[in-house]
């Protein structure tokens, strides 16, 4: 006995006719007619007098009808329910914190209109280690960060470019030269990211790598703070451009370092094999499509 054989002759013998039974199931009449032979094979017992008009529960009909209709609903509320259920799931999220702060804030948006009911749980650290840990530990559904230096552990769906830019006080002299050389940078006081951040590791190899020495007056992990403190006068740093906001260039100099320094790609970072539920694939449909148009 099959919950589908049931549900068509609950239909049938709520509505007294095979024919509304497959209308209101969405299924073929000759269907709906096969699975009540098949209740009535398997019970030894004919549920319907198919001789009168419309078509009439038999005692035993009668008696089906009164027990399964419980069971049916109950089954059609159940998978109702569920699914209901997985729709509301809350996203769990991790991203840096130049990433929250300048390119999520269009994504949530989107996403909250369509879908106001899912909750959006967004961590946002300053380290990168932190992020990978949180993701391979299931502590998050997904990341948004840089794709470089990932395990193999990881699937990653690349959305736009990740450019470093130099951020310097007004007027300062590095912005009226041609850039050339890392070199160039060395000589100043920096301001930098934290030590797991992307952008601080790779801007640090490249100038242990040309055995140049340098000097960091001041770490934080937020941009926004890093371009207060270049504002001051205290140093000069290098950020994702992602993290200059209209207007930070009335207070700052900023010139692109794509001839210097690599240009990565930020993107969705998952746990490869994890079953994601369906808010956090609407979620990441939405940076797809969101997030890209706010390039680094």
């Amino acid at each position: 006995m099959e919950l589908r054989q049931l549900r068509s002759f609950c239909a049938a013998g709520k509505l007294r006719s095979i024919s509304k039974a497959a209308d209101s199931l969405d299924i073929g009449q000759p269907t709906v007619t096969g699975h009540i032979k098949k209740l009535e094979a398997e019970l030894g017992t004919l549920l319907f007098d198919r001789i009168k008009r419309p078509v009439q529960l038999t005692a035993s009909g009668s008696t089906l009808l009164r027990l399964a209709t419980p069971l049916v609903d109950g089954m059609d509320q159940l998978a109702s329910g569920l699914s209901e259920a997985d729709t509301m799931v809350p996203v769990r999220v991790a991203s840096s914190h130049e990433i929250a702060t300048h390119t999520l804030p269009p994504v949530v948006e989107a996403f909250l209109a369509e879908y106001p009911h899912v909750p959006l749980r967004i961590h946002s650290t300053g380290d990168r280690t932190e992020v990978l840990r949180a993701v391979a530990e299931g502590d998050v559904d997904l990341a948004i960060m840089p794709g470089v230096e990932r395990g193999a552990e990881f699937d990653f769906l690349g959305l736009f470019p990740y450019e470093r830019v130099l951020i310097t006080p007004l007027n300062h002299p590095l912005i009226r030269e041609d850039l050339h050389s890392l070199d160039q940078l060395a000589q100043w006081p920096l301001i930098m990211l934290g030590r797991h951040m992307a952008t601080r590791m790779l801007v640090e190899q490249e100038l242990q790598r040309r055995g140049l020495s340098y000097e960091i007056v001041v770490e934080v992990d937020d941009m926004d703070v890093i371009k207060r403190y270049v504002a001051l006068g205290l140093g000069i740093s290098v950020g994702p451009r992602l993290a200059i906001d209209p207007g930070d260039e009335r207070e700052l100099g900023v010139k692109s370092l794509s001839n210097l320094l690599p240009t990565d790609q930020a993107g969705v970072l998952t746990l490869r094999g994890k079953t994601l539920s369906t808010p956090s694939l609407n979620f990441i449909s939405f940076l797809s499509r969101t997030a890209g148009r706010n390039p680094a």
